[in-house]
Parts: C-alpha cells; structure tokens; sequence
C-alpha cells in the first residue's frame, strides 16, 4: 500500500502512562501483543501497572519536561514503532490572567516542551530505522476554545502547530500526526467539569477504538490531525 509503513507496529511507547488515557491504552495495546514502553512522574503507580503488565513491557519513571532525564532514559529504549506523546497536565479552571505564572509555567514545560524532548530523543531513532509514527496528543481545545481553559488551550494550539512543522522536517516514511483523543473521563476532565465528565466514556472502555486508531496512522498521514 503506497505510503503504508513497511512493517507492522510490534512496539508502542507512551509517556504518561501511569494513568488515564496512557495506562488504558497501556493494557490495550499490550492485550493486542505489542510490547508497551512507557513513562510517568508517578513511580508508585507506574510500578502497578509495570507488575501488572510484567514483561517483556517496561516502564520507568520519567518526568517528559527534563530533557536530561528523557536523554538518559532513550539511551536504554529501543527505538519504537509508535510514540504516542500523552502526557499533559491541566491548570485549576480560571480566566486566564488568573491563572498563577508558575502554573502556566508548568503546564507549557510539560505539555509542549515534553513533546519536543520526546521527540528531540526519539525521533532520530526513527529517522535512522527508516519508519515510525510520531502521535501527538491535541485535543478538541486545540481546535476551538472555551472559557476558563486558556493555558491548556493555549499548550494543544501549539502542539497542533508543532506537529504540522515537524511533518515537514522529517524524511519520507515517518509521520508525526496530532491526534485529538476526544473527551473522556478522566481526573483531568473531572478537574474542568466535576461530576459532568461522567457523561463521557471511561478511560477503559475508550482504549479499544483510540488503539485501532493509532495502529491505523501511516507515512501517508504526516501532517495531519485526527480525531479517535
């Protein structure tokens, strides 16, 4: 199939995992036989779901916004077939000249600056194997707005921008694709809209389509933004 990868994705890693949407696509992606690679800040809860998973998947704690450490931890990761760029954090709900500068600060570290340290690490591996996607997590408040959000709206703006850049930089054969998850419950949500996020799918029973989603990305895909 023109612009397909040329092989099947056998290995997935995703930041964030320690919970919500990345420890659900954690145990669907290991249930489907691909071997996860994964990282969070959350060492308790990484190593539970490390233990549950046991090998050949492997996690570390890792916090995404220190290069150093994300440098230190790529150089024992092999190179993965998907990179899936989940970890984000949100700021307490306010207008945006309340919300505090060294939160703004921190959600920008993490949510974009992150990114671009998984990708300043990760993507050269890809590059040099010849194939990889690259699947950076938007959201549907990178494409419109609401009151309230506008750190975190400002942080997936950006990540859509840098993703489309990033499709041009890399060579043929490697796609960096911003994906909009949807809207699911999770603490994050919950942390926006309280018990309303109860309306939307959980995390678990969300994994299976946004999984299929994401092995579905190809080359042919670069540039582009989806929706799961």
């Amino acid at each position: 199939m023109a612009g397909a990868m040329e092989s099947s994705i056998q290995t997935v890693l995703i930041t964030g995992a320690s919970g919500g949407l990345g420890a659900a696509l954690a145990r669907e992606f290991a249930s489907r036989g691909l071997r996860v690679l994964g990282c969070a800040r959350r060492a308790d809860a990484l190593g539970e779901l490390a233990r549950e998973l046991g090998p050949p998947h492997a996690f570390e704690a890792v916090d995404v916004g220190d290069d150093a450490a994300v440098a230190r931890w790529a150089e024992g990761v092999e190179a993965p077939d998907l990179l899936v760029n989940n970890a984000a954090l949100m700021h307490d709900v306010a207008p945006a000249w309340e919300i505090p500068a060294e939160e703004f600060d921190r959600l920008m570290h993490v949510n974009v600056g992150g990114t671009m340290n998984m990708i300043r690490r990760f993507a050269p591996m890809m590059i040099a194997r010849g194939r990889g996607v690259i699947a950076n997590f938007s959201s549907g408040w990178a494409r419109s707005a609401s009151p309230d959000v506008a750190g975190y709206c400002a942080s997936k703006w950006a990540i859509e921008g840098l993703t489309r850049a990033l499709a041009l930089d890399l060579p043929q054969g490697i796609a960096a694709v911003a994906v909009n998850p949807g809207i699911i419950d999770t603490a994050m949500l919950r942390k926006c809209w309280a018990e309303g996020a109860s309306a939307y799918p959980a995390a678990d029973a969300w994994a299976p389509r946004a999984a299929a989603g994401l092995l579905a990305l190809r080359a042919r895909d670069s540039g582009s933004s989806v929706d799961l």
